[in-house]
């Protein structure tokens, strides 16, 4: 698994957007029991955070130790610098396995087999995930041109997973069609700088061309903004729920 986020995982912790309290409760009704979850890929911590409130014990695994060292602490959450594909844990562990905007980056093979031994048999996994967010017409050119124009070759092949809403991922489970959620938030100019910055496509090309992209963009997006204190942003939530078939 590639780790692009370890540079910026500071900026991660500040900047993501949270997801819903109505994608939680909604995926917390399909859950029979509620005594371990395991969030791979946790990052920050953030989904990881919000099962502790549910749960009896969270263990919560990523590669990057840098992310780890940013997330939220609790004393039923266990964080482990451990790939996706190979946990330390024992089979049927968890009554929830879920990845949040990670598994993308995956070996979708050994994770799944790995989802399939540490699952209980009645257990749930959730793929999560959100697309890039829009704005307004005005500020979403911008982007969109930074997104396309400036950093089209700097992103990752994985990301096509993303801009495809998960629906081309492999996917061997019993699957329950979810309904459809987004993430509202509200955004000042600066905290929307913020977020862009912690694109893992921004980072490759700092490092292929030392300069930070946003240095060309910063006018072209600040003129799109206005005079706006604050605007309204959206992003569709990606969601693929399944049980051990």
């Amino acid at each position: 698994m590639k780790d692009n986020f370890s540079t910026q995982s500071a900026d991660y912790a500040i900047y993501r957007p949270t997801y819903p309290q109505e994608l939680y409760d909604y995926l917390f009704s399909l859950v029979k029991s509620k005594e371990t979850a395991w969030d791979c890929a946790t990052g920050n911590g953030q989904v990881a955070r919000v099962l502790a409130q549910y749960f009896d014990a969270v263990y919560a695994t990523d590669i990057s130790e840098n992310q780890l060292k940013n997330a939220f602490q609790q004393p039923n959450i266990t964080y482990k610098v451990e790939p996706a594909e190979q946990t330390s844990v024992g089979n049927a562990s968890f009554d929830l396995i879920t990845v949040a905007q990670a598994i993308h980056w995956f070996n979708f093979e050994a994770f799944y087999t790995e989802v399939k031994r540490t699952l209980k048999p009645n257990g749930l996994f959730a793929a999560i995930g959100y697309g890039l967010m829009f704005i307004d017409k005005k500020v979403d050119k911008a982007v969109h041109k930074l997104y396309e124009d400036i950093l089209g070759k700097y992103w990752d092949s994985e990301r096509r997973y993303i801009e495809e809403g998960y629906k081309t991922i492999p996917f061997p489970f019993e699957e329950i069609v979810a309904p459809h959620f987004q993430i509202k938030t509200t955004w000042n100019f600066n905290q929307m700088i913020g977020y862009l910055n912690t694109w893992s496509s921004l980072q490759h090309y700092k490092k292929a061309n030392e300069r930070n992209p946003l240095e060309y963009m910063f006018t072209e997006l600040k003129e799109a903004w206005g005079d706006d204190a604050e605007k309204d942003v959206h992003f569709p939530v990606l969601l693929r729920i399944g049980k051990l078939a």
